[in-house]
């Protein structure tokens, strides 16, 4: 049987930041939360590597909203302003 990696992974990042409770036991125990979700036990070397990818897909996603919820205008004017105080 042969593991699709990349469907455990986008299943893992989904259910982990819709359940924030999840989400609190993936900081902390990403191995345990990961086998919870995911409803197997994976060796060692693999769920390591599906932790890793779901932590850096959590932080890519987080990154991408920040950049979303930034008001462009409202940056243009701050800097702005902090050029004319040099």
């Amino acid at each position: 049987m042969a593991l699709d990696v990349k469907a455990l992974i986008e299943k893992a990042v989904k259910e982990v930041t819709e359940n924030p409770a999840l989400l609190k036991q993936f900081k902390a125990e990403p191995v345990k939360a990961l086998e919870k979700v995911l409803g197997v036990d994976l060796p060692d070397d693999v769920i390591e590597q599906v932790v890793k990818a779901v932590q850096a897909k959590i932080s890519a996603e987080k990154l991408a909203d920040l950049v979303d919820d930034i008001d462009t205008q409202k940056l243009g004017d701050a800097l702005g302003a902090l050029k004319k105080l040099f």
